[in-house]
């Protein structure tokens, strides 16, 4: 079946057939979410777990999805927060100095996915070393050329504060970048 939201929603929402509109809207959505989770996490393993606490959680939280933004919005405001989640987690167990950004540079090329250059590897590490905000923001910007407007829908955050985060950002990775020559 060719997808259509409005349907899927409508399916969600009867418990009959709840389950076959779920595994449809997953199917829809996974890879979109994947590589969104895992610009911020890095690993493959990392992103898949969160890709599945993502879902749990909108399987779990169906019934309060009311409809009034889109799913895939839904969806993405779930997974960004498990992400965050996860990376909050991580820090507190152990504290993202200099040795643990090189630990992520050190996960990242040992990932059989990656197949980026050094220079790729680079920017993944000054990336990584960004606040998890910045990041986010930053990734949003430079990878999916997202439009201000549609962040601020997705997180909640005024343009202004966008717009700052994106530039703190960009300054902080040329000042990375600056620092290896």
């Amino acid at each position: 079946m060719k997808w259509n939201e409005q349907q899927v929603v409508e399916q969600l929402r009867d418990p009959v057939r709840r389950e076959a509109a779920f595994t449809m809207m997953v199917e829809h959505f996974k890879e979109q979410l994947y590589w969104q989770i895992r610009r911020m996490v890095v690993s493959h393993d990392d992103a898949d777990d969160v890709l599945q606490n993502t879902f749990i959680k909108a399987w779990t939280g169906i019934d309060n999805f009311r409809g009034e933004a889109r799913l895939s919005t839904w969806l993405f405001r779930i997974a960004n927060n498990e992400t965050l989640n996860f990376i909050e987690r991580r820090r507190q167990s152990m504290s993202l100095d200099d040795d643990a950004a090189v630990g992520v540079a050190a996960r990242l090329e040992s990932d059989p996915y990656f197949d980026g250059d050094e220079t790729a590897r680079q920017l993944q590490d000054a990336i990584q070393r960004l606040p998890a905000k910045q990041r986010q923001v930053f990734l949003m910007k430079y990878f999916d050329d997202m439009k201000y407007e549609e962040m601020s829908s997705l997180l909640g955050t005024s343009v202004g504060a966008l717009k700052a985060s994106y530039h703190h950002a960009v300054k902080k990775i040329s000042d990375f970048f600056h620092a290896l020559d």
